[in-house]
């Protein structure tokens, strides 16, 4: 089973040079009306579809709104992460932390309004590194 998480915005072309700008991800299918994303490693992919478009039952209609969903990417170096995003001079929505239970991590939002959590795990024991 393979999953993709797809946000249906107006923003196709935002959400595209952000992705591959700011995340390096590549594109794996694009057309006028829906873009098909995947990460560097292939591992995860997200899509963008143009809302109200005519090939697209009821469902599939209604433009996200911008609130209630989040995706998180883990990286092996978030330090690295952090500082290259900063680089590119993209707002930072969560300053880098460590958490208790051992997340090290920062967020970011995309132009669609979705919380970015990029994320380092380490045991609980290793959180006092921050």
């Amino acid at each position: 089973m393979k999953m993709n998480a797809g946000v249906i915005t107006h923003k196709i072309k935002e959400s595209k040079d952000f992705y591959t700008g700011v995340l390096g991800f590549g594109v794996t299918f694009e057309n006028d009306f829906y873009l098909l994303l995947h990460t560097p490693g292939h591992e995860a992919e997200i899509s963008f579809l143009l809302p109200e478009h005519a090939s697209q039952q009821a469902l599939f209609q209604p433009a996200f709104q911008g609130k209630g969903m989040y995706l998180t990417i883990e990286v092996e170096d978030v330090k690295a992460m952090y500082a290259a995003i900063k680089g590119k001079d993209v707002p930072i929505t969560i300053d880098l932390r460590q958490e208790p239970w051992g997340d090290h991590h920062f967020a970011i939002t995309d132009p669609n309004g979705v919380g970015i959590d990029i994320v380092q795990y380490a045991a609980p024991d290793n959180a006092a590194d921050n």
